[in-house]
């Protein structure tokens, strides 16, 4: 039996392969398609899609995402340059715009065409899916979070902590 980091490598690259193929046709790839997400969900949670324009205030009381949540939500899925480059192709795809400087929300549009693509993501997990419980995914879940709570650098007497 293979080690479960060496099946953690191959699955993170056969969903990435094939996130990519199926993103492709509309100009995404597979970490564009999560800082989509992170987005959304930032927008949902102010309740504000698309190029509202900033509440008074300062930079925080506009509508969307900062940067640095996509970043730090994002962190174990890519670099900060590759992170940076996915928000800018998510900029210059017309996906989503500034409504403040450091800040990322939807266009309308972009919100649209998301609602498209998360229809085709749900056909693909669910092949990816295929032959694996709801409770084998739970336990693997589960398992994977434990290993990486058992890991982490904090946990770590060998590594320094700020």
């Amino acid at each position: 039996m293979k080690p479960i980091g060496y099946w953690l490598n191959r699955a993170d690259q056969a969903l990435t392969r094939h996130m990519n193929g199926m993103l492709a046709e509309f100009g995404l790839t597979r970490l564009a398609w999560q800082v989509l997400n992170v987005v959304h969900d930032g927008s949902r949670a102010t309740g504000v899609v698309g190029n509202g324009s900033p509440a008074a205030g300062d930079v925080h009381d506009a509508p969307g995402v900062t940067d640095d949540e996509v970043l730090s939500v994002l962190a174990a899925n890519g670099d900060a340059p590759a992170l940076a480059a996915a928000i800018d192709a998510v900029l210059a795809g017309g996906w989503a715009a500034r409504p403040a400087p450091g800040r990322l929300a939807l266009t309308p549009d972009g919100a649209a065409r998301l609602a498209r693509v998360a229809e085709r993501v749900g056909a693909f997990r669910e092949l990816s899916m295929t032959g694996i419980s709801p409770g084998e995914y739970r336990t693997a879940v589960s398992v994977l979070e434990r290993m990486t709570a058992n890991l982490e650098p904090a946990r770590d007497p060998h590594v320094a902590t700020p």
